[in-house]
């Protein structure tokens, strides 16, 4: 494997696409990352799931062969991470789709190494970001190409010791972080941001709340400001490649990593996210 991973375009290894690709030219399409652990994507019913739902909303043609090419490339990596780029395919300069509509899928693995331990141990610090999560309800939830509000939030530090900012709607509602999505404890219930108006509806947020009601904890999606955020005791983010990131601190406020948040890390433990260990 390269040091940019292993690539196939369209069921063939490539490293590029065309230039008219309209993924390239309008950031319109869709992706999906995922954990490969021991060779085998992990909760992939779900990552297909939502891309697959992704498509009926946007009108891409879902392609065949998604699965098998994942689960061949995957084969044989212990640690890495796999994407899945879904486009609408090339077409002329413009913004109405072609008529005839052929999707580009582009599929690829990237070694990687575990996160560091002392993340699950000890928590993460965060901060709030400035740059703002646009509401939009048509494309809410959905994990399309356009990244370009998380890449501007995640340009506004570089302290080593921040792993997460948290970002915001204009009305001031704390949304999800830049890579992750938020879930906290309030009044002895299990809560995580409300995101049918912005943001991404995560595949490990699924899992956590599926884990949750399995486990008899009621888990609501809430709206929630930015200052009564600081009100709240347990904090913990989530994404496919971390699992729960526990918050020991909210810009310059100290928590704890409550027996919430440990209960639903050993919960993902026992069904595979071993990062969650402690």
């Amino acid at each position: 494997m390269s040091g940019v991973g292993n690539w196939w375009v369209n069921g063939e290894p490539a490293e590029s696409v065309s230039i008219l690709d309209r993924g390239f030219t309008y950031a319109d399409g869709l992706f999906e990352t995922v954990a490969v652990r021991d060779g085998k994507p992990r909760f992939l019913d779900y990552h297909l799931e939502r891309l697959s739902d992704g498509c009926r909303r946007l009108a891409i043609p879902y392609p065949a062969g998604v699965t098998d090419e994942l689960c061949s490339i995957a084969a044989g990596c212990r640690f890495g991470t796999a994407k899945i780029i879904l486009t609408r395919g090339a077409g002329a300069r413009g913004y109405a789709p072609p008529e005839k509509l052929a999707s580009t899928r582009v599929i690829g693995l990237i070694a990687a190494q575990p996160p560091a331990r002392l993340a699950y141990e000890a928590g993460v610090a965060v901060r709030f970001c400035d740059t703002k999560v646009s509401a939009n309800s048509t494309l809410a939830g959905m994990k399309t190409l356009a990244r370009l509000e998380q890449v501007m939030a995640r340009a506004e530090w570089q302290d080593a010791h921040i792993s997460e900012g948290l970002m915001c709607s204009d009305d001031g509602l704390v949304i999800c972080g830049t890579m992750t999505n938020l879930f906290f404890v309030a009044n002895g219930r299990l809560c995580t941001s409300d995101v049918s108006r912005c943001g991404v509806s995560g595949v490990m947020r699924r899992v956590v709340m599926e884990q949750a009601g399995e486990c008899g904890l009621e888990c609501i999606e809430v709206d929630i400001d930015r200052q009564d955020l600081y009100q709240v005791k347990e904090i913990f983010l989530t994404n496919s490649l971390i699992g729960i990131w526990p918050v020991r601190q909210l810009q310059d406020t100290g928590l704890e990593i409550g027996s919430i948040t440990r209960r639903l890390m050993a919960k993902l433990v026992a069904i595979g996210v071993t990062e969650c260990a402690i």
